[in-house]
């Protein structure tokens, strides 16, 4: 605990507390005990956070892109150097496994950090010769202050993906984190300070969706990106539409996995225990929908099973050997729960799991049974809604041409995997799969290098890659003259 943040909120340069907000806790999933008493910002703490991020804006926008450059790589050092403590306060704050949280949160948000601060001095213009002496060229520039609404299955990294190229743009950035999991993006605030990042060009305030709200709203605010839910993802859209914000959404997903039935059936199997059970299934491009063709149906669900059960290890996220920990909150484990009951009540065959698990030296921790349904059809609800649990669901299917239309009747659009030998095949069907990041014969490596986002209900823009340059800048034209100008009169 002692990477515990001092108070709840990081404002232009120090940490700042709000007596008069609402009070809120922060919950070790495991134990259902309170690691952090925090408290909500109140509308001129907001105001605050907003009007000093735009001050510093301005001379952070003119700060030169190799300096910018040196503080985020300087960022990602301190995040390498501190990572296991950032990770034991990742675990305490989310449940998640300590060892999930040392290799895939603070430790990939300084590849985020280091892959921007490589990509600050190339954001260059273009020249266009426009004839006899005439030329244009353009300017890729700052948006000014953006707002990033973070979610709670990857608190730092979300952070640090939505941080990293608005800073290498020139922008300044006012986070909010998900009221759930509040802590390791103030630490990250605190981190990127000692960098030498100037106080103000990132601040943390802490709220719900009514400080969401106000900083979506904000007549400061140029740019909002959030990663949570569509119903979410609508009110943010609805908000910005009416503000003349841009916007980025990384929203839910009901993601198809298809196993094609001349795959490599282990392959195939670590695939779907990695897009279902990793992180206890909290992850919004897993792959839930497991399309198996029938020919290796029960071949691949008594590996499944024989590989789980081996190998899963439930208890003390903190304890480096076990690898599924409690979902994140008592209300996410009611939720779960119940689509558990629900599977069995619309008629698919549990083929392992589907309860609640006991882990006896953690008796209040909001665990569950990593869980797979067969003979699930595409009606049930358990095939339609995003349950963000360990809960697979199995369905059949006999022809290429089926199970593309069936993987496209889904209003989500975040991701899908295809596994099969025949290659042609593979880039045939990803082409026609209506999502924005697929996989093939792999499933849910998301690097830097990538962009990643989603087609239809699950989102719009994209985050990382080169892509995210775009969605944190904006092109200014210049036509230069160097003739004379005429007019009518």
């Amino acid at each position: 605990m002692r990477a515990q943040p001092t108070a709840s909120h990081f404002v232009n340069g120090t940490y700042r507390n709000c007596p008069d907000g609402d009070r809120f806790t922060s919950i070790y999933p495991a134990t259902g005990e309170t690691i952090a008493e925090l408290t909500f910002a109140s509308a001129s703490l907001v105001d605050e956070a907003m009007e000093t991020a735009a001050k510093a804006q301005k001379a952070w926008a003119a700060t030169a892109p190799a300096e910018r450059s040196r503080i985020l790589r300087r960022a990602a050092e301190l995040l390498r150097e501190r990572n296991r403590e950032l990770s034991e306060l990742e675990t305490l704050d989310t449940g998640k496994p300590l060892q999930e949280t040392l290799i895939a949160d603070a430790a990939s948000g300084a590849e985020s950090l280091d892959y921007f601060a490589s990509l600050a001095a190339t954001m260059t213009g273009q020249h266009i010769d426009l004839g006899g002496g005439t030329f244009a060229y353009t300017r890729r520039e700052a948006l000014g202050v953006c707002v990033g609404i973070g979610a709670w299955n990857y608190p730092i990294q979300i952070a640090c993906w939505k941080a990293a190229p608005a800073l290498a743009c020139g922008n300044a950035m006012v986070f909010k984190p998900s009221e759930v999991t509040p802590l390791s993006a103030l630490k990250l605030a605190e981190i990127f300070k000692e960098a030498g990042l100037p106080d103000g060009v990132f601040n943390v305030v802490q709220g719900d969706g009514r400080v969401g709200a106000q900083l979506a709203s904000h007549p400061l605010t140029a740019k909002v990106s959030l990663t949570g839910s569509v119903a979410t993802g609508k009110r943010v859209a609805a908000l910005a539409g009416e503000h003349l914000k841009k916007v980025t959404l990384e929203l839910g997903g009901k993601s198809p996995l298809i196993i094609f039935d001349d795959a490599n059936v282990e392959n195939a199997v670590a695939a779907a225990i990695n897009a279902n059970f990793y992180s206890t299934g909290q992850i919004c491009s897993n792959g839930t929908r497991v399309f198996v063709q029938t020919g290796i149906k029960e071949a691949l669900l008594r590996r499944l099973q024989e590989r789980t059960q081996a190998g899963v290890l439930l208890g003390d996220p903190l304890d480096e050997r076990v690898n599924v920990g409690p979902l994140v909150s008592s209300a996410q484990h009611e939720k779960v729960l119940g689509y558990m009951a629900l599977g069995r009540e619309e008629g698919a065959r549990l083929v392992f799991g589907g309860g609640k698990a006991t882990v006896a030296s953690l008796p209040e921790g909001y665990f569950v049974e990593p869980t797979v349904f067969a003979d699930v059809r595409d009606d049930m609800r358990i095939a339609r809604e995003e349950i963000f649990g360990p809960v697979m669901c199995v369905l059949d299917f006999e022809t290429e041409e089926e199970v593309v239309a069936r993987a496209n009747a889904t209003e989500y659009g975040l991701a899908a995997g295809v596994f099969t030998r025949d290659l042609t095949r593979a880039h045939r069907v990803v082409q026609d799969l209506e999502a924005g990041t697929c996989w093939i014969n792999t499933y849910n490596l998301t690097p830097v290098e990538m962009p990643f986002g989603g087609h239809k209900a699950s989102g719009i823009g994209r985050e990382n890659g080169h892509a995210a340059l775009e969605s944190y800048s904006q092109v200014k034209s210049v036509y230069v003259e160097n003739g004379d100008v005429e007019a009518a009169y």
